[in-house]
């Protein structure tokens, strides 16, 4: 990518290397221990699937650092959430309203959110509740060592794909997730896999737009299909179980995680990426 010319977001928080803190649980708070897949993992809209009541350790005292970090991997993420946060700003003007912009918190290990204990494991998710991101910089590690999906542009598509999850919380997606739950678990599953091909979607719209801002090298495109190829449910659940169970996705297929978000790269416009309206994903 060429982000030299980008400037880098404030809205980073920096947990690293500082233990847990921040709002959250408290001693004796509910972990929520989240068996799902990575990359827009939502801890409020999959926290019955495991919870546990644990004690936690106290926060530390010492206050996590706000603002774009100083190390290259830091500039880097804070470039890319100012990006994000230049074109939905854009794009929300256009239609008169005004975007509101998520934090991103930076953590190792583990972590408190407003939606309970996020650990690294769970790969990066948003939390609407306290409307940040999470990320443990471990994941782009295993993006490329463990899913073959390497590059800056992939790790982009990270980012990218968890801001979609705010753009639903600012337009009211979620309350589809909330009214799923109360139905049963098959639609649950429904919902869950046109929420994400919708934040899929809405990291093409962005990528388009970074496109136009000149911000995107040739083969970035490749990186960033080939990451959404690499954590389709279907792939996902051969390499880890043998065989795919369709009714269980959450996500949806390398297929179309890899259609809804060329569909948003193509348009660049945010109302293309209905996953709800579509007869057909």
């Amino acid at each position: 990518m060429k982000l030299d010319e980008q400037r880098a977001s404030d809205n980073v928080e920096d947990r690293r290397g500082i233990g847990m803190v921040g709002g959250g649980l408290g001693v004796g708070g509910i972990v929520i221990a989240l068996v799902a897949y990575f990359l827009g993992v939502d801890p409020a809209v999959v926290s019955d699937v495991a919870q546990q009541v644990a004690t936690q350790s106290p926060g530390s005292s010492r206050e996590a650092p706000h603002g774009a970090p100083k190390d290259e991997i830091g500039q880097f993420v804070s470039k890319v959430l100012g990006s994000t946060e230049d074109v939905w700003g854009t794009l929300a003007s256009r239609s008169g309203s005004r975007y509101r912009a998520p934090t991103l918190v930076l953590y190792e290990g583990q972590v408190r959110s407003a939606c309970g204990m996020g650990q690294a494991a769970m790969g990066p998710f948003y939390c609407p509740g306290d409307e940040r991101l999470y990320l443990d910089l471990s994941f782009f590690r295993d993006l490329q060592r463990r899913f073959g999906a390497p590059g800056d542009f992939a790790q982009a598509y990270v980012i990218a794909h968890e801001v979609g999850h705010h753009v639903q919380k600012l337009t009211g997606a979620f309350q589809k997730m909330e009214a799923a739950r109360a139905r049963s678990q098959a639609e649950q599953n429904r919902v869950s896999v046109r929420m994400e091909l919708q934040a899929d979607c809405y990291a093409g719209v962005w990528g388009h737009h970074a496109g136009t801002m000149n911000q995107l090298d040739s083969g970035d495109i490749a990186e960033a299909l080939n990451a959404a190829t690499a954590i389709g449910d279907d792939r996902l659940q051969k390499e880890a179980q043998g065989r795919v169970v369709p009714e269980s996705f959450t996500h949806g297929s390398s297929a179309q995680r890899v259609r809804w978000f060329k569909r948003g790269l193509d348009s660049g416009r945010p109302q293309d990426c209905d996953t709800f309206a579509a007869a057909s994903l």
